[in-house]
């Protein structure tokens, strides 16, 4: 018969370890942000038209 209750801790355990592995890895990612230079912002302008998007022939 199957040890169920080690089945179970096995499986809670490695579940236990991808959660922490994941919180290590977006605490990285978010002091990686913090610390990143701030980027320049640039202005893009809008079309004419508001049905037109960027890159489209003017309408004749």
């Amino acid at each position: 018969m199957p040890d169920y209750k080690e089945m179970y801790l096995t499986l809670f355990r490695a579940t236990e370890q991808a959660v922490n592995t994941l919180i290590q890895a977006q605490r990285a990612c978010e002091e990686l942000y913090i610390n990143a230079p701030e980027s320049a912002l640039r202005i893009v302008p809008l079309p004419e038209h508001a049905d037109e998007a960027p890159g489209d022939p003017a309408p004749e």
